[in-house]
């Protein structure tokens, strides 16, 4: 983009841009028309505006420097550059990243060395979108940036560190910007249906909010909508159904209680083996809004709870979706938790891992503690070459078989080794992969303590109220 012409005041060409801005003004987007001006009207990132705050501070002493703006859309980056361009003495150069080329950029910096040599002012260079230019788009910037013939402010939703080059990162400061708070988020609505003179009730604006995500542009154009409709049945009032049907979406009660009794439906429904009750409760917290970090926990802790040793895997399964959760986030990651949600309802189940834990824990809290064998105890050389401690431990590898039976526990705990009072906790289920596992305890430690006829008896608890 050339640098800009200055137009004499009262000139036709001034007169019709007056007329052209006026008429935007009029028919722009909510959104658009909302856009903050100042620094002042500015909300949320308190990080990098609040008092102190190092890009406030940058933008007030105008002593900016090329900046690269991370976020999320609708999180301010396009605003902070107009704003940039509101305080500052330096021409502001506008261009989106989609629609340009290496000549539009060689056009900017070269209007910016005659602008800087001929006027002694500098030139902003804001580049929405930055991510989208290629390396060879990039590199035409690196000069002058490194120079400062320009100042870049880049903006882009995508990481930085993986999509700009590396000169240009370091060349540049990058300042992330975060989600709008719900708090931030409506006090924008509430400024907007100010300016619009118009009202919304109480559970219509926390409803937009809630489906704004952080968006600030994405909770205003569902307000524009909403406002249209209500004026339609000629209200000025928003009401929760006009936000309902503007954003597409119903809204789910979804209370402290809701809370509790659907996510025990979740469970409930993968420990029962019904894949499609776990993705129909799966996907109603989802919709209301539930925290996909605290659903992929339950899972992490379903998979060791009621699938455990039948299926191992399926504790993988589900800390990869609660990696997943983190890595890729919502929407896509709802995704990951039904793959979770299928693989652990239709797994084989068995609650060995936990029965056993309870009953280890049950010993160590009403059993008197018996002190550690001697054979297995840590034994300094001294005390094996001078005192005489320690020994009779045998070294299982040695064995052909890989497995020599000897008591790892203290006896007063643990029972006559092949005994049938001998105290057992983890006793596998004949399902699924547990079934070997049973037939190679039942080779090692005899048939006494893993009788598989008795196992259901053994194994049977009260229905857990979880």
């Amino acid at each position: 983009m050339p640098a800009r012409k200055s137009v004499a005041a009262g000139s036709p060409d001034n007169l019709m841009d007056v007329a052209l801005q006026e008429q935007l003004a009029r028919r722009a987007p909510l959104a658009a028309r909302m856009r903050p001006r100042t620094l002042e009207e500015m909300v949320g990132q308190p990080h990098l505006l609040g008092p102190g705050a190092p890009l406030r501070a940058l933008i007030e002493t105008d002593r900016l420097s090329s900046i690269i703006l991370w976020g999320p859309p609708g999180t301010g980056k396009t605003t902070l550059a107009r704003v940039v361009a509101s305080r500052t003495n330096r021409e502001f150069v506008s261009m989106s990243a989609v629609t340009a080329g290496v000549k539009d950029v060689r056009e900017v910096i070269e209007g910016a060395r005659r602008r800087l040599s001929e006027e002694q002012r500098g030139t902003i260079f804001f580049l929405d979108e930055v991510h989208r230019f290629n390396k060879a788009q990039q590199d035409a910037l690196l000069p002058a940036v490194e120079s400062g013939i320009v100042t870049l402010i880049g903006a882009t939703t995508e990481n930085p560190f993986f999509e700009v080059n590396a000169p240009l990162i370091s060349r540049s400061t990058v300042f992330r910007l975060e989600p709008l708070a719900d708090a931030d988020l409506t006090v924008v609505v509430e400024r907007a249906l100010a300016a619009e003179q118009a009202t919304a009730a109480a559970d219509a604006v926390a409803h937009l909010v809630d489906m704004a995500g952080g968006d600030a542009r994405a909770a205003l154009t569902t307000l524009e909508v909403a406002l249209a409709l209500a004026r339609s049945d000629q209200r000025d009032q928003v009401a929760l159904e006009d936000v309902e049907r503007a954003s597409q979406t119903r809204v789910l009660r979804y209370g402290e209680d809701d809370h509790y009794d659907i996510i025990s439906a979740f469970i409930k429904s993968i420990r029962g083996s019904d894949p499609d009750a776990g993705l129909y409760w799966l996907a109603r917290m989802l919709e209301a809004g539930e925290d996909a970090r605290y659903i992929a926990r339950r899972l992490v802790i379903l998979a060791s709870e009621d699938v455990g040793m039948a299926d191992s895997m399926g504790l993988v399964v589900a800390d990869a979706a609660a990696r997943a959760v983190e890595f890729v986030g919502l929407p896509e990651a709802g995704l990951n938790l039904a793959h979770a949600v299928l693989y652990l309802a239709t797994a084989p189940k068995s609650n060995t891992t936990m029965a056993a834990l309870a009953r280890a824990s049950d010993d160590v809290r009403h059993r008197q503690a018996g002190a550690v064998p001697p054979a297995l105890r840590s034994i300094h050389p001294y005390q094996r070459n001078k005192m005489k401690e320690g020994g009779g431990y045998v070294y299982p590898h040695n064995d052909p078989s890989g497995f020599v039976a000897q008591e790892y526990r203290p006896p007063e705990i643990a029972g006559r080794l092949g005994s049938p009072e001998r105290r057992v906790y983890y006793r596998p289920s004949p399902h699924g992969h547990e079934a070997e596992v049973a037939k190679r305890l039942r080779e090692w430690w005899g048939d006494a303590a893993y009788d598989t006829e008795e196992w259901w008896q053994f194994q049977k608890f009260r229905d857990p109220e979880r």
